[in-house]
């Protein structure tokens, strides 16, 4: 007699109170879509955009729905209870997931704020955990990381919202006696190229900065690169791998939010067309880049060639990357032999395997017998 073998649930997290709000959801619904259904179960969770969360039932067909009708549930954070617990009297009982795979981008979901409340409660989760999703959504912290791992970077400087309010005289020029125009200017704390402008003059820089402000406490102006965008997707815990790399063609001066997603024309190169030594040094890197900021799972490392000079710079990485069919990040380990179905297998096995290496951790002393708390000493 056989018995048939029990599906994991898989908590897939999307939406959040994140200008990345939207693109969330596409990436979401591709993961479901391409879980393995005789392995996984999907529980679609949603986040609001005023932080309310709701999980999808059978009669929800489209994850905006969700996010609209879905019963309000809310996640304990004691280990012991380990599922989602119901708001009010629409859900009896509570909502229990084995894994959950964080489809949010930006603010509130791939910053680390999620991932400690997974970590308090007890659950197994895909991707970094908190020092790497913070760090990794900081562009100023995680290219301060790349320098000390000897890694180059492109130049950069951090200005602080306070610091920009308070003086813009003085701001802009720190920024003119640093830079040649023209600059890229970017939230600090966000993803997706939103909020991000190319400054070509004074005048610009300043609408470029107040722009930024909006969406960060901190903005990161940098040197423009005129060069190739490649990227390169990284996979693994402990041995992470490398894909091969693919390159970035937009149809705009640089790579928007609307050339992303709002737009058609831009192209994406798999393989990129790079020599043999090339592609090493991007590889290389992108494990360096990886492992300098604590990274587990997965994450997307952007570069840029340069034009003129042939070097190569380490942008950013992005800790969960934009993940429809055709998103690079599923797409370069596609090419690189690994289908996306089984890119997402990998992804709950790793995270899976991270939880087992937590719970080996001790997180408590033992006391001796005799020794009664009231006698420690201060």
């Amino acid at each position: 007699m056989t018995t048939e073998k029990k599906r994991l649930r898989v908590g897939v997290l999307f939406g959040g109170r994140s200008g990345e709000h939207e693109v969330s959801l596409v990436s979401a619904a591709s993961v479901i879509q391409a879980l393995d259904k005789e392995k996984y179960e999907a529980v679609p969770i949603g986040i609001t955009k005023d932080g309310r969360w709701l999980a999808g039932t059978a009669a929800h067909k489209m994850l905006p729905e969700v996010l609209k009708t879905g019963e309000g549930v809310m996640l304990s954070a004691d280990p012991n209870v380990a599922a989602l617990v119901p708001v009010g009297a629409s859900r009896p009982d509570a909502l229990r997931v084995d894994v959950v795979f964080p489809v949010l981008h930006g603010t509130f979901g791939e910053d680390g704020t999620v991932q400690g409340l997974l970590d308090l409660a007890g659950l197994p989760y895909v991707g970094s955990g908190v020092l790497g999703s913070a760090v990794g959504m900081d562009k100023d912290m995680q290219k301060r990381l790349f320098l000390q791992a000897k890694l180059p970077v492109v130049d950069f400087l951090a200005v602080a919202r306070a610091e920009w309010e308070k003086s813009r005289t003085k701001a802009i020029g720190a920024i003119r006696k640093k830079f040649k125009f023209p600059v890229f200017v970017k939230p600090a704390t966000l993803g997706s190229s939103v909020g991000m402008t190319k400054a070509h003059d004074a005048k610009e820089l300043a609408a470029a900065m107040d722009f930024a402000a909006e969406f960060a406490q901190k903005i990161v102006v940098e040197r423009a690169i005129r060069g190739r965008e490649i990227e390169v997707s990284v996979l693994g815990n402990d041995d992470p791998k490398a894909s091969i790399p693919g390159e970035i063609v937009p149809h705009r001066e640089f790579y928007d939010y609307a050339a992303k997603y709002l737009e058609e024309g831009t192209r994406l190169l798999i393989p990129a067309k790079l020599n043999r030594a090339q592609v090493k040094k991007f590889q290389d890197f992108a494990v360096r880049g990886f492992r300098a900021l604590e990274c587990l799972g997965m994450a997307r490392v952007d570069f840029f060639l340069e034009h003129r000079t042939g070097k190569i710079y380490l942008n950013e990485i992005n800790t969960i990357p934009g993940f429809t069919s055709i998103s690079m990040y599923p797409k370069l380990w596609e090419a690189s032999g690994l289908a996306y179905r089984d890119l997402l297998s990998r992804l709950i096995e790793l995270a899976l395997s991270q939880h087992r290496e937590k719970l080996r951790t001790k997180y408590t002393i033992e006391l001796p017998a005799n020794a009664a708390p009231g006698n420690l000493k201060e």
